[in-house]
């Protein structure tokens, strides 16, 4: 891989890197299309970390698609497919990690203690063995991009972080690998999550800037659907994850629910223009 990528630099190309972990979907191939446009030699890794699973999460069972993930990839006009194996990443006796402190414990962090050490950790080390001149992440895992944002920023990596919009489904549930653990039941009732959202996003175009409304309006709408466990809902800084109470600035509206065995994840990015007017995007 390294090889692969010093001659594609040597040649003067515009290196991109989609990191997955596979299972690929819409959402991946948007980040593709996205790079398509910026590079002109195209770097997609599949690799299912394991230091970002806790000892009871989905590790085992994360489905694994390779065929058809490596056909997807090549229709999508990928010119190399990094697959490293988990001794290649994390070679015996392995002690290094990379934490973003403050941002990892919040939120998702508080959740899955650990998890974010684990993704900064690999996220690096695909940076370091690719060292491309863009790397494309999705804006659904909104904090996991912050973090990657901040981390290539704070280590000064010649890399720009791209954050890409949220692909979703006619009914507006957010693309994600883990939605094919959903039963039927449950997807249908998954759709509360941008339901919740698009009432948020009504609100504050109806001019209100309090978080509590915004949570509370939220709220009320998971509780017209019996099947979903609300994990949190929270207003933040989109910088520094930390809580807001008045949104003057840009924000994310963050949800995290479980359905059945599923916990799922959605959020709203909330912005102002030049002339200080609201936008907000789903």
């Amino acid at each position: 891989m390294k090889e692969f990528a010093r001659k594609q630099r040597d040649e003067n190309r515009i290196v991109g890197l989609v990191p997955t972990m596979g299972a690929l979907h819409p959402g991946h191939l948007s980040l593709i299309k996205q790079a398509r446009q910026q590079c002109t030699s195209l770097v997609a890794s599949i690799f299912v970390n394991p230091t970002q699973f806790g000892p009871s999460e989905d590790f085992a069972k994360y489905p694994r698609t390779l065929s058809s993930d490596t056909e997807n990839l090549e229709n999508a006009g990928v010119q190399c497919l990094f697959l490293p194996e988990a001794k290649d990443i994390y070679p015996p006796n392995y002690s290094t990690y990379v934490n973003v402190e403050g941002l990892s414990e919040r939120l998702e962090g508080r959740s899955r203690p650990g998890h974010f050490r684990g993704v900064s950790t690999v996220v690096m080390k695909l940076l370091q063995i690719v060292q491309p001149d863009f790397a494309y992440f999705g804006r659904k895992d909104a904090q996991q991009a912050t973090i990657i944002s901040r981390m290539a920023k704070d280590l000064n990596l010649d890399c720009e972080i791209v954050i890409c919009p949220i692909e979703r489904e006619p009914d507006g549930l957010a693309m994600s690998s883990r939605n094919v653990y959903l039963q039927q039941s449950d997807r249908q009732a998954a759709t509360v999550l941008y339901r919740s959202l698009q009432a948020a996003q009504a609100l504050l175009q109806n001019g209100s800037r309090d978080a509590l409304s915004l949570q509370s309006v939220m709220q009320q709408v998971f509780k017209e659907e019996s099947r979903a466990k609300i994990d949190y809902v929270e207003i933040v800084d989109a910088q520094t994850f930390e809580p807001l109470m008045h949104i003057n600035r840009k924000a994310y509206v963050l949800i995290a629910a479980k359905f059945g065995e599923t916990r799922l994840l959605d959020n709203m990015l909330v912005d102002f223009n030049d002339n200080g007017q609201l936008t907000n995007e789903l």
